[in-house]
């Protein structure tokens, strides 16, 4: 039986991962919504959002500095790749956007493991102070994380429907061919899409470096649940990747409270039994379906 005190820190520690999950898919969701792209690299700014992090956080002891840094390098490295691989293969087939991306990852791994060895670093929490809440201590931490994320979402819906930019971003993930009919420059769209994806997902890494060592290897421990939450949510939707983030980062939580390995194996199996369900995902739009 579970010892139901554990169950309020077991929820937020939920939440929080779920905050994580969702920063890091996000872009994701984003590449693959507008410019029908699988973008693996997204987990190689996650691990540089943490790496850049660790160092400055080192340097000037201000972890949200650390962050800040972050998020710029990995807006300026995703912004690179688009030019420099991307927009080459943009009309080649998905599955060649999968194994290019894969690619990038894995080489800037290895740039990772050049410039910082192959041990794994600490990142000082940047606070620890704790609350109580129904008789059990909360990191104020984790309830950063969780509100960085719901603001992020609703940062992001605000531009994607108030803004020009992202209201011509979102009728590209509808229908990219009139969107370039009405004299938009469609790649420019593209670039921009990328540093916001990029960016995110460097903000995951860097929040998440004070739960976790940073590590080389840190992008390809999450990419397997990265694709979980984008399936489980339906590509190319945000709500949909921020409620199966959620919902994956409880299932792992929670999970694990009741049975160590449901941790690993029950996700993969709500993925499969919403799949059987609804094949689009929770919030896939049947223009996606293939």
């Amino acid at each position: 039986m579970i010892d139901l005190s554990l169950l309020p820190s077991g929820i937020i520690f939920g939440l929080s991962l779920g905050g994580i999950f969702f920063l890091t898919t996000v872009g994701l969701s984003l590449c693959f919504g507008l410019m029908r792209v699988i973008s693996l690299d997204q987990m190689l700014y996650y691990a540089l959002g943490g790496y850049m992090t660790y160092t400055i956080s080192v340097l000037t002891g201000n972890l949200w500095f650390g962050l800040v840094v972050g998020v710029v390098v990995g807006a300026v490295a995703g912004l690179a790749v688009e030019r420099v691989v991307f927009l080459r293969i943009y009309a080649r087939d998905i599955t060649f956007s999968m194994i290019t991306s894969f690619g990038v990852l894995i080489g800037g791994v290895g740039v990772i493991k050049y410039f910082w060895g192959l041990v794994p670093r600490p990142v000082t929490e940047p606070i620890t102070v704790q609350v109580n809440l129904l008789g059990t201590y909360i990191p104020v931490y984790r309830l950063i994380i969780i509100a960085i994320a719901l603001g992020v979402y609703g940062g992001i819906w605000l531009f994607l429907n108030r803004t020009i930019v992202g209201k011509a971003i979102r009728a590209g993930i509808e229908n990219v061919e009139h969107v370039e009919g009405l004299g938009i420059n469609v790649y420019r769209l593209f670039s921009i899409t990328f540093m916001i994806a990029g960016g995110l997902s460097a903000l995951a890494g860097g929040l998440n470096a004070p739960l976790i060592m940073v590590d080389p290897q840190m992008g390809l421990e999450v990419m397997a649940f990265a694709f979980m939450i984008v399936i489980i949510g339906g590509l190319g939707s945000i709500k949909g990747t921020l409620v199966s983030s959620f919902l994956v980062g409880q299932v792992v939580s929670l999970g694990s409270l009741f049975y160590a390995p449901l941790a690993q194996m029950a996700p993969f199996a709500i993925m499969v039994l919403i799949l059987l369900l609804k094949p689009t995902g929770l919030y896939g739009s049947p223009l996606l379906k293939r």
